[in-house]
Order: structure tokens, then sequence, then C-alpha cells
């Protein structure tokens, strides 16, 4: 990966690290004094909304750290190593947790009449393409044992080479 591919990547992480920033410090509680005004009927529904929203939001932040992470290992060119699947395995999780977060949020605003079926409907499709997210990530994880295990193989091939040398 270039150096500017890996600076542009880190601008865009640094842009989307302060957006969930500034969206969990203003915008959720702006949305909960909003949600005060709510009808009597639906006032149960505030809590557990601004909870999945929060979860969901340190998700993401758990993925973008993460990414950040995995880009310095990329410009140290130590990608290819055991350290990197802690990080991936953190990806995986955040993105299974985020797909948990959604099919709960589903299921809070499932009864009643609060939102429409079809929106619990979009919410559990939302679901299934975030796991959809975390099983592709499983595959290139997949794919990065591979790639390390083909290092670790060339590796102990050249040590063998240089000593019949």
């Amino acid at each position: 990966m270039g150096k500017p591919a890996v600076i542009a990547l880190r601008a865009v992480l640094v842009v989307l690290l302060a957006g969930s920033l500034f969206v969990q410090g203003v915008m959720v509680p702006l949305l909960a004094i909003d949600m005060n005004a709510l009808e009597p009927e639906y006032a149960q529904l505030r809590t557990p909304v601004l909870v999945i929203l929060v979860l969901g939001i340190v998700t993401a932040q758990v993925v973008l750290v993460c990414v950040w992470r995995l880009l310095t290992m990329v410009r140290r060119g130590t990608v290819f190593s055991t350290g990197a699947f802690r990080y991936v395995h953190l990806v995986i999780g955040a993105f299974v947790t985020a797909a948990c977060l959604v099919f709960a949020l589903g299921a809070v605003l499932a009864p009643g009449e609060a939102v429409a079926p079809g929106v619990v409907l979009l919410l559990g499709g939302v679901g299934v393409a975030v796991l959809g997210v975390a099983l592709v990530v499983l595959v290139l994880r997949m794919l990065l044992a591979q790639a390390v295990a083909r290092d670790v193989e060339a590796a102990r091939m050249r040590a063998e080479l240089e000593e019949v040398i």
C-alpha cells in the first residue's frame, strides 16, 4: 500500500472518529432531550434506543481504531504477522456486536406502533447486511492466516538455504 493511500485513509479515519465523537457527545444528548417529548406510551423506548445508539457508535469507534492500528502495521511492513490477528478479531467482534445491536433495536421498536412494521423489517435487513460484513472480514482473516503461514514457511526455507550455502 502506497504512502499516499495510507495518508488518505488515515485522514478519513480521523474525520470519521471526530464525527463519531461529535455524535456521541453532542447529538446523542440532544436526541435524549428531544425524546423527552415523546408521548407517554413511547417513553419506555427512550433508554433502550439511546443505549443501543451509544453502543453502536462505540462499535464503529473500535473498528476505526483497529483499522488505524492495522495501517500502522502496513506502514512498518509487519501486517503479515500474528499480531495483526488481534485487531482483525476485534473488527469481527465489533461487526457481530453491531449486528446484534441492530437486531436489538428492531426488537425494541417492534411492539406497539412506535414505528411501522416495514421499519422493523428494514432493521432486520440491515442486521443481516452487517453480519455479512463480519463474514467478509472473517474470509479476509483466513487469507491473512494463509499469508502469515506462507511468510513463516518462506523464512524457514531461507534459513535452511543460508545454512546450505
